[in-house]
């Protein structure tokens, strides 16, 4: 029997409206279920029990009052603990910041009561977000839900787990080098990378880069639009953000997939992708090239995007953690250190160098979308490796040069600042979630979520490309 918690965002939405389910039976099964699963995974770190089940009656009482009722009404959500949430422990992964207890939301937590949704707790990330492996000296590692010796992916990897195994509907993400994309392709679950600006963050620390967004994930598309629709939005604080038309993100459309042109690449032309990775993702394609009109591989033009992506990720990571790494150097992580240190060597004529590289390259991304619609590839380089070791060194062979370098196949993508989903796409060789990234127009976040859903509403039809579940029982074990 399909417990609650079980149930699709939008499924148990349309429910609570109508009376058949209430928010407070909801937050029981979702706290039912973590208690179940949470102890053998670790993705839910701090939990919100009293707050969220006050929450939860108040909300039930609005319904059966008849009062106007938000798009995610009732709903129980995870926050990602890199997003600062009043009153419930906020440590970024950080010994810095164990027992920090914010005193107010940041304004997507904001947003997202706003609509309706109750925050039942964090959901666990690498310190700062930093690397792909959710795991950190304050909580520990997150354990993928398919095998819980391995990774979940990072940074948001306890989002991703969470929302594979019911433990909450819905819940947050974000992404700079991968860090949305990674964990939802090692987990069967969705993720949306959106445009910068199309979910304002006014608490980005260099406002003028459009890198880091915040996203939804989900375990459908329909779920991820859902709470995207609560999280669009125009903030002046974001230097990025726009007006938009928010009816575009009540629901995703369905659309005609034979209309259009789409665009295939095994490793975006300068990614390390296992061989294995590579044949999955052409025994997948050779059954989904069906669905199009149009069906062509092609690789895009990157140019050096590596050294690109190094020196504007170190940007960042210099304006984040210099004074961190200078006061705290003997409890922060590898992966902090490393890039920070790594940043420090770069000069002024390096930025500006790589910033050019980053406008040609994008340039030459938009130019692109004249001839396709849409751009498909993996989400992630390698099947999820044991949690114990940091990060990929190396793929086939070949050494990485950086810890980073085994997530080209994703940060390829961010740097063209255009728009992404991931989509889950079966199983890879291993019977691990393999999943692959689908890639829109610049701004068109809403076109993209219609594509995705068509696209996944297609592919459920056949076994071989539909979600894949973890076995509850075993980790209940």
């Amino acid at each position: 029997m399909t417990e609650l918690c079980d149930l699709s965002a939008v499924e148990l939405r349309r429910r609570i409206g109508t009376k058949e389910v209430s928010p407070v039976e909801l937050v029981a099964s979702c706290v039912t279920r973590i208690e179940a699963v949470n102890p053998a995974l670790n993705a839910v770190v701090a939990l919100d029990l009293d707050r969220a089940r006050t929450e939860a009656k108040v909300a039930e009482k609005a319904v059966l009052d008849g009062e106007d009722l938000g798009p995610l009404h009732g709903l129980p959500i995870g926050i990602k603990d890199l997003t600062a949430t009043a009153g419930l422990r906020t440590t970024y992964g950080s010994r810095i910041y164990q027992d920090n207890v914010p005193g107010a939301d940041e304004q997507i937590v904001t947003d997202i009561r706003d609509a309706g949704a109750i925050v039942l707790g964090k959901t666990n990330t690498p310190e700062f977000g930093a690397g792909a492996n959710t795991r950190n000296s304050v909580y520990g590692a997150t354990g993928n839900p398919f095998d819980p010796d391995l990774t979940c992916g990072g940074s948001s990897g306890g989002s991703a787990v969470a929302l594979a195994t019911g433990m909450l509907p819905l819940a947050t993400g974000s992404d700079f080098g991968g860090s949305l994309r990674t964990p939802a392709g090692f987990c069967g679950v969705v993720g949306f990378r959106p445009t910068p600006g199309t979910v304002p963050d006014d608490q980005r620390l260099v406002a003028l880069s459009p890198l880091p967004v915040d996203g939804p994930m989900g375990r459908s598309v329909a779920d991820a639009a859902l709470l995207m629709s609560a999280i669009v939005g125009e903030d002046p604080h974001d230097p990025f953000a726009r007006s938009l038309d928010l009816s575009l993100f009540d629901a995703p459309q369905t659309l005609d997939l034979s209309s259009l042109r789409v665009a295939t690449s095994e490793d975006l032309g300068c990614a390390p992708v296992d061989e294995s990775i590579r044949a999955t993702f052409r025994a997948r394609m050779a059954k989904i090239s069906s669905f199009f009109g149009d069906c062509s591989v092609r690789d895009p033009e990157l140019g050096p995007v590596h050294e690109v992506f190094e020196i504007l990720r170190g940007v960042n990571f210099l304006a984040a953690h210099k004074e961190r790494v200078a006061q705290h150097r003997d409890i922060l992580g590898p992966n902090v250190l490393e890039n920070t240190e790594r940043a420090m060597k770069y000069t002024a004529a390096d930025v500006a160098w790589a910033n050019i590289e980053q406008a040609k390259l994008y340039r030459r991304f938009v130019d692109m979308f004249d001839e396709i619609d849409v751009l498909i590839c993996p989400a992630c380089s390698v099947s999820p490796f044991p949690h114990a070791q940091w990060s990929v060194t190396e793929i086939d062979g070949v050494k990485m040069e950086t810890y980073m370098r085994w997530l080209a196949i994703t940060y390829g993508v961010t740097m063209t600042i255009h728009p992404v989903a991931v989509i889950p796409c079966g199983v890879d060789a291993r019977g691990l979630p393999f999943g692959i990234q689908i890639v829109g127009r610049y701004q068109g976040d809403a076109e993209l979520l219609a594509i995705a859903h068509s696209l996944e509403t297609a592919m459920a039809r056949d076994k071989d490309l539909a979600r894949p579940v973890p076995d509850l029982a075993k980790l209940r074990g």
